[in-house]
């Protein structure tokens, strides 16, 4: 039993503190391995340049993995970030982003997850991510 984005976008709601509700995540998708969320552009988000915080990137994908491992588990539960590497590939300029969850490998205790985070649009990503994850 998969989220659907409307739950996933509640859970966004009850479950995350106000700094990263403050980033404007949205559920585009969910599956059984996946989940997709949008980071839409904001001018407080950038950095001196105009170009999208690595910050915001790197929450928004830590955030992407909870709505990916919530639809896999059917719900939201408890589980902590272990590990998580991000390349940066380029930077985002005044474009929303796509930010891509799946799930590599989901064990009773841990899960494996990578990401990419593309501008709407775009065909190479800006920034790719691996997390790893404890569940409880």
């Amino acid at each position: 039993m998969t989220l659907t984005t409307a739950e996933a976008d509640k859970l966004l709601a009850d479950h995350f503190a106000p700094w990263v509700q403050a980033l404007g995540l949205a559920a585009v998708e969910t599956g059984e391995q996946h989940a997709v969320l949008r980071l839409p552009w904001s001018d407080r988000l950038a950095r001196e340049g105009g170009g999208l915080s690595g910050q915001a990137l790197m929450a928004a994908a830590d955030t992407a993995c909870v709505i990916a491992l919530s639809a896999a588990r059917g719900g939201f539960g408890p589980m902590t970030t272990v590990q998580q590497s991000t390349t940066f590939q380029r930077a985002v300029l005044a474009q929303d982003v796509l930010v891509h969850a799946r799930i590599t490998k989901l064990g009773r205790r841990i899960a494996f997850l990578d990401i990419t985070l593309t501008p709407e649009g775009a065909e190479e990503p800006a920034a790719h991510a691996t997390t790893v994850y404890a569940l409880g």
